[in-house]
Protein backbone atom coordinates (compact mmCIF):
# COMPACT_ATOMS: atom_id res chain seq x y z
CA UNK A 1 0.00 0.00 0.00
CA UNK A 2 2.82 2.46 0.71
CA UNK A 3 5.13 3.64 -1.73
CA UNK A 4 8.58 1.85 -1.80
CA UNK A 5 11.66 3.07 -1.38
CA UNK A 6 12.78 1.92 -5.17
CA UNK A 7 10.04 3.60 -6.56
CA UNK A 8 10.19 6.72 -4.19
CA UNK A 9 13.70 7.17 -5.79
CA UNK A 10 12.29 6.90 -9.21
CA UNK A 11 9.80 9.59 -8.97
CA UNK A 12 12.80 12.38 -6.97
CA UNK A 13 15.01 11.32 -10.22
CA UNK A 14 12.10 12.16 -12.88
CA UNK A 15 10.40 15.16 -11.60
CA UNK A 16 13.19 16.16 -9.51
CA UNK A 17 15.27 19.48 -10.64
CA UNK A 18 18.61 18.12 -9.31
CA UNK A 19 19.74 15.29 -7.85
CA UNK A 20 18.09 14.56 -4.41
CA UNK A 21 15.55 17.54 -4.56
CA UNK A 22 12.54 16.40 -3.08
CA UNK A 23 10.86 19.48 -1.83
CA UNK A 24 10.15 20.81 -5.55
CA UNK A 25 6.86 20.78 -5.83
CA UNK A 26 7.03 18.56 -9.02
CA UNK A 27 8.40 15.76 -6.59
CA UNK A 28 5.53 16.44 -4.21
CA UNK A 29 2.90 16.20 -6.57
CA UNK A 30 4.18 12.84 -8.04
CA UNK A 31 4.32 11.26 -4.35
CA UNK A 32 0.92 12.08 -3.63
CA UNK A 33 -0.37 11.40 -6.98
CA UNK A 34 1.55 7.91 -6.38
CA UNK A 35 -0.04 7.73 -2.95
CA UNK A 36 -3.31 8.61 -4.20
CA UNK A 37 -3.30 5.91 -6.96
CA UNK A 38 -2.29 3.33 -4.26
CA UNK A 39 -4.98 4.32 -2.18
CA UNK A 40 -7.97 4.09 -5.26
CA UNK A 41 -6.63 0.85 -5.05
CA UNK A 42 -7.05 0.19 -1.77
CA UNK A 43 -10.73 1.12 -1.87
CA UNK A 44 -11.42 -1.39 -4.07
CA UNK A 45 -11.16 -4.14 -1.69
CA UNK A 46 -12.23 -2.19 1.63
CA UNK A 47 -15.25 0.51 0.89
CA UNK A 48 -15.77 0.47 4.70
CA UNK A 49 -12.05 1.81 5.34
CA UNK A 50 -13.46 5.54 6.18
CA UNK A 51 -10.61 6.64 7.77
CA UNK A 52 -8.40 5.93 5.19
CA UNK A 53 -10.91 7.68 3.06
CA UNK A 54 -10.39 10.94 5.04
CA UNK A 55 -6.64 10.53 4.39
CA UNK A 56 -7.13 10.30 1.16
CA UNK A 57 -9.10 13.43 1.08
CA UNK A 58 -6.24 15.58 2.62
CA UNK A 59 -3.64 14.09 -0.27
CA UNK A 60 -6.36 15.14 -3.06
CA UNK A 61 -6.66 19.12 -1.13
CA UNK A 62 -2.70 19.25 -0.73
CA UNK A 63 -2.14 17.95 -4.01
CA UNK A 64 -4.09 20.40 -5.08
CA UNK A 65 -2.85 23.39 -3.02
CA UNK A 66 0.24 22.55 -4.56
CA UNK A 67 -0.38 22.21 -8.03
CA UNK A 68 -2.41 26.25 -7.85
CA UNK A 69 1.13 27.20 -6.30
CA UNK A 70 2.90 25.70 -9.02
CA UNK A 71 0.40 27.25 -11.73
CA UNK A 72 1.18 30.61 -10.07
CA UNK A 73 4.99 30.10 -10.12
CA UNK A 74 5.14 28.89 -13.45
CA UNK A 75 3.21 28.48 -15.55
CA UNK A 76 5.20 25.90 -17.86
CA UNK A 77 6.40 23.94 -15.32
CA UNK A 78 2.76 23.13 -13.93
CA UNK A 79 2.38 22.05 -17.35
CA UNK A 80 4.60 19.87 -17.95
CA UNK A 81 3.90 18.21 -14.27
CA UNK A 82 0.56 17.67 -14.77
CA UNK A 83 1.03 16.28 -18.83
CA UNK A 84 3.65 13.99 -17.58
CA UNK A 85 1.17 12.23 -14.33
CA UNK A 86 -1.86 12.24 -16.64
CA UNK A 87 -3.89 15.25 -14.69
CA UNK A 88 -6.55 17.44 -16.01
CA UNK A 89 -7.01 15.68 -19.60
Amino acid sequence: MAVTKQRKEEIIAKFGLKAGDTGSPEVQVALMTERILDLNDHFKSNKQDKHSRRGLIGLVNKRRKLLEYLKGKDLDRYQKTIQELGLRK
